[in-house]
């Protein structure tokens, strides 16, 4: 057919001002800014919908996949990536074992972490026996003052083998700037290094030797555009020391490894990925380097362990798996989806499968890695990616006005920074501003910790970790670490009993004893939930029949005036006694004596803390 028909040509576009009267009258009256502009802890709004004027004078949709600056991938034809899982090497024979079992089992990406003192020909020799280094990826990690020691030895290794020098891939994961911002450790001797490292492996295009390890802020607490905006800042002051001892730009650029961390908010960490691309290019283009494709961001993406929780541990899962979807939407080089048991034990092969099959999924069932930025266009993920690169580029921007990255950390102002957020998400989490489902949000009201404790952490290089710190360090606590030890600490000391004594409006005492279950079950606290009773005297007598430490009296605001000081005075101190809500007739009901009070705009956890002092825990 000459003439093809067009489908909905008899509808008319509705405008954008169209659209928003329409929304104006379905709000009745309510105030368009509060109820559906989202104020990001980016510093940006996110509309509720967006149209594609809204890209009008957006740069980035004109990109395309595999040129500058990048912003849509490094690659034109696939979107593959590597398969990554990491083991830590105590015997290097069996490292080795379980290196190939994996490798057999759908990962096609190692890495390593070799302990200082073993680093040695024999141990690299072990290690790699039976793995093909043109055809997997190896990556290793030392203590920094061996990474130079362990570089000689995999190029005489990897000449020994006859390897493809274009075909080695991998990287030594030297970040010695890693133990300064985070544990405040004058290392700054060490970054002497970095020069004779990048010379050692300039031979080997695809193998790189300096990190950046940002993963670190995300696991800290960072919010996305401060994990961003500081390992610009980061991998900019590695490029600015390697060029100033005269190294090229381009061997420079692509000595630089990008260890980036994956929280949970879907499409915001999509478009991370595709802003990190964009401004690491025009970073490295004002270095003039001579070849464009020096200017590519080679990613490495771990999903976060802050979010991770130890209680309902399987919901890790979940978070994992957006936040792994994110990074191969989002165009990494390799991934790690970190094992859903982490914050409690060492993994197990049970959780290590897990974590690999994870990323096998979206990858042979999902065939996310069949097509290219599959986001772009996307009006949403392209406002996206132009507002976390315009608050990121304000960052970067502050840390260079103080003098780069390494000036900025021996002044402490990024571990402010970051601890700030830190303490900031953890009041959000204390508030429930901030949800951890199973933890501060709908927690399983049966379960037991069963001797799970959280895991602590350590840098494991051996070297200095007695010294006093030079600088101010982050302080890396996971989000759900409050409310796990308040319930650990209740568990092991008495369990209170929570009796929900439900009467009067049948919807309000059905929504408030859920609520009240909800909030006490946080602390671990054993909740009797019941379908109503027809007077004070009778829930109460129920209640202590059940040895209830705690009455909460559910019902609605009005009828509290009614029930609440009947059953306060019946109840007569045998057991705390709660109110579900924060009624109208609040001053009257704590003149008559009733003091506890649990709602939505209460600090969870201070409320919890409360409790158990009130009841000797």
């Amino acid at each position: 057919m000459a003439n093809k028909e067009k489908l909905f040509t008899e509808f008319t576009a509705p405008t954008t001002q169209e659209w928003l009267d329409k929304i104006e009258v379905d709000l009745k009256g309510a105030d368009f800014q509060k109820r559906l502009v989202w104020r990001t802890n980016e510093g940006f709004n996110v509309q509720p919908f967006y149209r594609r004027e809204d890209l009008a004078n957006l740069k980035t949709p004109d990109a395309l996949p595999g040129e500058f600056p990048f912003v849509r991938g490094n690659k034109k034809d696939s979107n593959e990536w590597y398969v990554r899982q990491n083991i830590v090497v105590d015997d290097p024979k069996a490292a080795n074992a379980k290196a190939l079992d994996i490798l057999n089992k759908g990962i096609d990406s190692l890495g390593f972490h070799v302990p200082g003192k073993l680093v040695s020909k024999e141990t690299v020799e072990t290690l790699l026996d039976g793995i093909y280094c043109d055809i997997v990826e190896v990556n290793f990690s030392t203590c920094q003052r061996h990474s130079f020691e362990l570089a000689e030895i995999l190029v005489e290794y990897f000449a020994k083998k006859g390897y493809d020098k274009e075909k080695v891939v991998g990287s030594i994961e030297w970040d010695p700037m890693k133990k300064m911002v985070m544990k405040g450790k004058d290392v700054t001797h060490i970054l002497e290094i970095a020069p004779k490292l990048v010379e050692a492996l300039k031979e080997y295009p695809n193998f790189r030797c300096i990190a950046v390890s940002s993963d670190a802020l995300n696991n800290a607490g960072a919010y996305i555009v401060q994990e961003l905006g500081y390992a610009l800042a980061w991998g900019n002051e590695y490029l600015q020391q390697l060029t100033d001892a005269g190294v090229s730009v381009d061997l420079a650029a692509k000595s630089i490894k990008f260890n980036m961390g994956v929280s949970e908010n879907y499409f915001m960490e999509i478009a991370k990925f595709r802003a990190a691309r964009l401004l690491w290019a025009q970073i490295v283009k004002q270095y003039e380097p001579k070849d464009d494709n020096s200017c590519q961001m080679c990613v490495n993406a771990t999903t976060s362990t802050y979010n991770q929780t130890l209680f309902d541990s399987y919901v890790n899962l979940l978070r994992s798996q957006t936040e792994a979807m994110s990074a191969a939407l989002g165009s990494v080089h390799s991934m790690v989806v970190t094992p859903f048991d982490a914050p409690y034990e060492d993994a197990t092969d049970f959780s290590e499968r897990i974590a690999r099959n994870q990323q096998l999924l979206i990858k042979e069932e999902s065939h996310f890695d069949r097509i290219v930025d599959p986001s772009a266009g996307s009006y949403y993920i392209e406002h996206l990616t132009d507002a976390l690169a315009t608050e990121a580029w304000k960052i970067f921007l502050k840390v260079e006005e103080e003098g780069g990255f390494l000036a900025a950390v021996k002044a402490g102002t990024i571990q402010d920074d970051i601890n700030a957020t830190n303490v900031k998400r953890h009041g959000d989490a204390a508030k429930r501003k901030e949800f951890l489902l199973g933890t501060n949000q709908f927690p399983n009201f049966t379960e037991k910790s069963e001797g799970k404790k959280a895991q602590a952490c350590g840098c494991g290089c051996g070297h200095a970790e007695g010294e006093e710190p030079a600088f101010k360090a982050i302080n890396s606590t996971r989000l759900a670490a409050d409310f796990e030890n308040l319930r650990i600490h209740t568990e092991e000391t008495k369990v209170p009993v929570a009796f929900m004594l439900t009467i009067g409006n049948l919807a309000m005492r059905q929504a408030r004893a859920q609520f009240s279950c909800n909030f006490l079950a946080c602390a671990g606290y054993k909740v009797i939930d019941n379908l109503g009773f027809k007077s004070v005297e009778e829930g109460v007598d129920a209640a202590l029949e059940a040895k209830a430490d705690i009455v909460v009296i559910c019902s609605s605001d009005d009828e509290y005036a009614e029930y609440a000081i009947p059953a306060f005075k019946y109840l007569n101190g045998r057991a705390m006694f709660v109110v579900a809500g924060a009624p109208a007739c609040m001053e009257d009901l704590k003149a008559a004596g009733i003091e506890n009070y649990i709602h939505v705009k209460c600090n969870v956890l201070e409320t919890l803390k409360e409790y158990n002092q009130k009841l000797g825990i």
